[in-house]
């Protein structure tokens, strides 16, 4: 039975993984397909090797925080660490499944960190409210942070580009830094949000740290090609009109934004960081240019991710004490 619940539990870890690179690969390169720099098809093989670097180079850091940082697995039972473990994986990936259907780009983060509360409440265990709660003030930072960024890059650089380039040169050495931009956002993504998948699996001792980035990275990766492209279509073209410099803007704002909060080992949102960034070089051109139903029903899924996959993990849980009598 132990070696059963081992095996279930890193297959939901793989499928947390999956659901996270089918969601969160608009983040890296969407603006850059919908600025039609990039094609879907090269964006996506960009996304999955800077992806993958930053999963494996620096996944570590934030891993900490979602394996112990939330509730002590570690100090808990074996079994019931497993349990616990396995039931967050499943409620976290049970809602980002879902808002990817609905091409709604969500923050995976908030999903496996309300997961994770919601189990340790399922079972008693001791919530580290401070924690959560400082996790929840760089939430609401992170978009209001890369909404600045972006303004302020989109605003300068606009200037800048069109005044010191020569015209002759503008498209090709745009394109450029619309593509490295938009692979520093996927190499800060892959840091960051691989603790996403497997931080959990880590806390509850079933594998190494360097093990989890290495299945986490995978995950990912098999989750960007096979469904990655719904949410790019969201991030990419609806939110605003981009072009090539706004897109550039936006994914240098988010990179800087997530990468800051990665080293400081912070699990935060790549969704929140690049639409916030989009929002603000929108607004250089004013709010009319922005789409307000969609930003609408993106802000309404956001709120909605940390209390749903908790609610489903302390329900699920609760449902597996009482059937096994845990």
């Amino acid at each position: 039975m132990h070696f059963v619940l081992i095996c279930v539990t890193l297959l939901m870890g793989v499928a947390v993984g999956w659901s996270i690179g089918a969601n969160d690969a608009a983040n890296s390169l969407g603006p850059a397909v919908g600025s039609r720099v990039l094609t879907l098809k090269r964006a996506i093989i960009l996304i999955v090797i800077f992806g993958f670097l930053g999963a494996f180079l620096q996944g570590s850091y934030v891993t900490e925080t979602i394996g112990k940082g939330i509730i002590p697995l570690h100090e808990l039972n074996k079994n019931i660490a497993m349990y616990v473990a396995l039931v967050a994986c499943f409620a976290a990936c049970a809602w980002v499944v879902l808002a990817t259907y609905w091409k709604m780009p969500i923050s995976t983060s908030h999903s496996i960190v309300g997961a994770v509360a919601g189990a340790g409440l399922a079972i008693g265990a001791p919530v580290k409210w401070k924690v959560l709660g400082d996790i929840f003030l760089c939430w609401i930072f992170t978009p209001v942070g890369a909404a600045i960024l972006g303004f302020v890059f989109y605003a300068v650089f606009k200037n800048i580009f069109y005044r010191v380039i020569s015209r002759r040169y503008i498209k090709i050495i745009m394109s450029i830094l619309v593509i490295c931009s938009g692979c520093y956002v996927a190499y800060s993504w892959g840091a960051n949000d691989v603790a996403n998948a497997t931080g959990i699996i880590v806390g509850a001792n079933i594998i190494s740290p360097k093990i989890s980035v290495i299945i986490g990275g995978a995950a990912i990766v098999l989750g960007i090609v096979t469904w990655g492209y719904k949410v790019i279509v969201t991030i990419g073209s609806e939110i605003t009109n981009l072009l090539p410099i706004m897109a550039f803007s936006a994914q240098l704002a988010s990179a800087i934004n997530v990468h800051l909060y990665t080293v400081f080992g912070i699990p935060v949102s790549t969704s929140h960081s690049i639409v916030g960034a989009i929002f603000g070089v929108g607004l250089v051109r004013g709010v009319r240019m922005l789409n307000v139903r969609i930003m609408r029903e993106i802000a309404i899924c956001w709120l909605a991710t940390p209390f749903v996959s908790g609610l489903i993990s302390y329900l699920v849980l609760r449902g597996v004490v009482f059937l096994f009598k845990i």
